[in-house]
């Protein structure tokens, strides 16, 4: 098991959700439970995938939630 805050790939993603939720906060209100909701739930999605792969036993399974990520 490892860290998944060591991560590059989990920085990056984590950055992107902090970029993506600054960006988001000046979309219409009529959105909010829309495009909004959908945008924050997907880009949430890919750094909580790579910190739970990133405790599972095998590198395959890490790569499995890697993939999800990627998705």
């Amino acid at each position: 098991m490892q860290n998944y805050r060591e991560l590059i790939v989990w920085q990056k993603s984590h950055e992107f959700v902090i970029d993506t939720y600054k960006t988001l906060s000046s979309f219409p209100k009529e959105e909010a439970f829309n495009l909004v909701s959908q945008l924050k739930r997907a880009s949430t999605s890919i750094p909580a995938n790579i910190a739970e792969g990133s405790g599972r036993f095998t590198q395959k399974d890490f790569a499995s939630y890697l993939q999800i990520a990627l998705g």
